[in-house]
């Protein structure tokens, strides 16, 4: 097993990019290419490789993508601290909304920011989170209980029926999220079959696109 090297005055932080567009996966790089403290080791599309990469390269800070095409960034948060449990994250996303944030918050995220930040501040995140810090963006907003109580009326989803479908969304099988949640078995079942009733999904992968398509996920 690799052993991330010792933080040093001559080591710039490592950097490992997760993010399944290309585009922001090399503007990454262009963007922290002046901060000679700063060193993108590597990039990865899905969070599996990027659990992968970041077992392999073990980098100080992991920019972490809030959707990925395999799963969400809670579930990658929950990977990482299993496999490297020194790594810092760092959410990046677009979508300042997103009930997500503040679950990948609650995982262990160091921080968050807005795709569109400027390149000082992107540069200063990355330090500030590799110090342990917690950096958010001062325009992102995570759903209060009002509107995240509004959402789920729109979808007529009731709270619990929310609480466990977000922990399928983070990768849990039903004995998990019954213990999480201090529920049977059985009656996860239940709320989640209810829950894909309702969103019109026929399975657990349909009921997480159209959550999070309502703004839940």
């Amino acid at each position: 097993m690799s052993v991330t090297p010792p933080r040093t005055a001559a080591r710039p932080l490592r950097v490992l990019v997760v993010d399944d567009h290309p585009v922001v996966r090399e503007g990454v790089g262009l963007l922290v290419r002046h901060d000679p403290a700063i060193e993108v080791t590597g990039s990865a599309r899905s969070g599996a490789e990027a659990v992968r990469l970041a077992a392999e390269l073990r980098p100080d800070v992991v920019l972490l993508d809030l959707r990925l095409p395999d799963m969400l960034a809670p579930e990658v948060i929950e990977r990482l601290r299993r496999e490297v449990p020194a790594v810092h994250v760092l959410i990046f996303t677009a979508y300042g909304d997103h009930a997500a944030v503040r679950t990948a918050l609650a995982r262990g995220a160091g921080g968050c920011l807005l795709k569109d930040a400027a390149t000082p501040d992107l540069a200063t995140a990355i330090h500030r989170v590799a110090a342990g810090d917690r950096v958010i963006d001062p325009r992102l907003c995570t759903p209060d209980s009002a509107e995240l109580r509004r959402r789920l009326e729109d979808v007529g989803l009731t709270r619990r029926e929310y609480d466990v479908l977000r922990q399928v969304a983070m990768g849990r099988t039903n004995p998990e999220i019954a213990e999480e949640l201090s529920l049977t078995r059985n009656t996860v079942k239940t709320y989640l079959q209810v829950a894909m009733q309702k969103l019109g999904a026929r399975n657990r992968v349909e009921a997480i696109a159209k959550a999070s398509e309502a703004g839940l996920l």
